[in-house]
């Protein structure tokens, strides 16, 4: 029977063209299989527009529990209801049919790896870096449409078919790109991944490793906040995230961005220097932008996640606040291990907060180095 969307109320407060736009949209999401409880909801959230979109990219097929998804998964129920936790999503209820044939072909998948011996923790820590990742990849996406894709005039049903055929056509698009780029990170990890004879002896990998760790932040980003709009404060520190990963070349990783900071590491010191001093070059060359800061440090560092802890984390994130502006200040190790031409400066010793002791820094430059 055919829902009357003015007594349900789904019309309210509309009028005109914006009225009919909503009851055509209504009559087409209902003739799709969307509920009056599901319209309902979409309506009080603002979304009535997005549900096309919700409906390509979760595709067709049957809806399932999550003891069925675990059942025919051979998963488990605990560890399947682990994994959305580390996916980030919601959990559906024991009797909810929320859950659809990708995620039972993702949870075989994940059967499959433990079956070929990777440990379910190991797993768990893989799903929590791969949801950072696409979680950021999707808020880009989403901004990305609502720029591209929505128009001045647009009524809900105008902005339903475009979003609906954009997703439509670009979504596999997308898809082969994130698996192209994975692809190209993983190969280079590969590369640079060490496996020796004593790794091989031990059956298994160090838990921590000697790695260079940068920081480089924004001066006066916070009080920048105070100035501007939040739409030119989003823009600046995405540009920070653009210049970084243009610096970011291989042996070079850039980990992640946080507002107005950028965290790179690599191996070795000197590929990190080359890129702080390119980042820092870069942000002066930008024009109206603030100036950048960077620190490094180096030591026994652990990668969890696509992350990485320990002692050098902290101390390269506390010396990037020494820094002047426009320059690049390491520890001690990071100078006694390069290799380079790079011009040092005695900084002196510092107590920085939360490091034990006070450390020695530099000032580092291109150039010829110094004795001493």
């Amino acid at each position: 029977m055919a829902i009357d969307f003015e007594a349900e109320g789904l019309l309210e407060g509309l009028e005109g063209d914006a009225r009919e736009a909503r009851r055509e949209l209504l009559k087409r999401l209902s003739d799709d299989g969307f509920s009056l409880e599901e319209l309902k909801q979409a309506a009080a959230e603002g979304r009535l527009a997005l549900l096309p979109v919700e409906r390509v990219l979760e595709g067709d097929g049957r809806r399932y529990t999550l003891e069925e998804v675990a059942e025919k998964s051979g998963l488990g129920r605990d560890y399947f209801e682990s994994v959305l936790r580390a996916m980030g999503v919601a959990r559906p209820g024991p009797d909810e049919r929320e859950l659809t044939d990708a995620e039972v072909a993702a949870a075989r998948g994940i059967k499959v790896a433990r079956d070929a011996g990777i440990p379910d923790e190991e797993q768990l820590e893989i799903v929590r870096a791969m949801s950072r990742g696409t979680a950021n990849i999707a808020t880009a996406v989403t901004r990305v449409f609502g720029r591209t894709f929505l128009q001045p005039g647009d009524t809900e049903h105008d902005v339903a078919l475009r979003y609906a055929e954009a997703s439509e056509a670009l979504k596999p698009v997308i898809s082969g790109a994130l698996v192209h780029m994975f692809n190209i990170h993983l190969r280079e990890e590969v590369r640079q991944a060490a496996v020796g004879r004593e790794e091989i002896e031990a059956g298994s990998l160090p838990a921590a490793q000697e790695m260079t760790i940068c920081f480089a932040d924004l001066v006066g980003f916070t009080r920048l906040g105070e100035r501007i709009e939040p739409d030119e404060l989003g823009a600046i520190a995405g540009r920070l995230g653009a210049l970084a990963t243009e610096v970011a070349e291989p042996p070079v990783r850039l980990v992640k961005t946080i507002g107005d900071a950028a965290m790179l590491v690599a191996p070795e010191p000197d590929p990190l220097l080359g890129a702080a001093l390119d980042l820092i070059d870069a942000a002066d060359s930008e024009g109206d932008f603030p100036p950048l800061h960077a620190g490094l440090a180096r030591g026994q560092s652990l990668g969890r996640g696509g992350d990485w802890y320990g002692r050098p984390v902290n101390l390269a994130s506390r010396i990037t606040g020494f820094a002047r502006p426009s320059s690049v200040v390491a520890t001690k190790a990071v100078r006694d291990s390069a290799k380079g031409d790079w011009r040092w400066s005695n900084a002196g010793e510092h107590r920085f907060k939360g490091v034990k002791g006070q450390v020695a820094v530099y000032r580092v430059r291109r150039g010829e180095p110094t004795p001493g």
